[in-house]
């Protein structure tokens, strides 16, 4: 029997710089932990923001942790209909040539000239998985999920790292698309 590997849906969220953090939030401003992640050191924050576009908008979109180096702001293609951009499906950190927003926040706002992705769906795993599951680092693999509405998701990235815990992340219209949720548990198809 094969490996099963646990599911972690994904909200529209965004990740930020300390430098817009403190612009949305004021000087000095931290983000402050709600809940602890699916993968180390990574959390959902109190904090909040309003992404928004000449066209549309989504009040208190919740930023996760910690800081990072650029902010972006990760949404599905719903989402995107609904602020009418047009977002790349893309790796985390690859916003070259992607779309803005206005994100709004208590103290201030950011205008982003980049940064919107719909992010490609993935999963974490440290270099031990990548071994017992035969993948490597960037490698593109099926994924099976079962149940009423079950699917095999084609193209899911593999992303191998030291610091990660073993989770695939889906965005919301993948995980309604399968009837598929938070802490269900799907396979690598060989």
């Amino acid at each position: 029997m094969a490996k099963k590997i646990v599911v972690g849906i994904s909200a529209r969220h965004l990740h930020v710089s300390q430098e817009d953090l403190e612009i949305l939030f004021g000087e000095g401003a931290e983000l402050t932990m709600m809940k602890e992640l699916g993968q180390p050191g990574q959390y959902a924050s109190n904090e909040r923001v309003d992404i928004v576009t000449e066209k549309g908008s989504f009040p208190g979109v919740r930023i996760l942790g910690p800081v990072r180096k650029q902010t972006q702001v990760e949404i599905s293609m719903s989402d995107a209909l609904k602020l009418k951009i047009k977002p790349p499906v893309r790796d985390s950190g690859d916003i070259e040539g992607t779309p803005g927003v206005k994100l709004v926040g208590p103290k201030g706002e950011v205008v982003l000239d980049k940064g919107v992705i719909v992010a490609k769906r993935h999963i974490h795993m440290t270099p031990a998985d990548a071994e017992e599951f035969g993948v490597k680092d960037k490698e593109l693999v099926k994924v099976a999920i079962g149940g009423e509405r079950g699917l095999i998701f084609d193209n899911v990235l593999i992303r191998v790292h030291d610091s990660f815990a073993l989770e695939m992340h889906l965005d919301t219209d993948e995980g309604n698309a399968s009837l598929c949720g938070t802490g269900d548990l799907v396979e690598i198809v060989k």
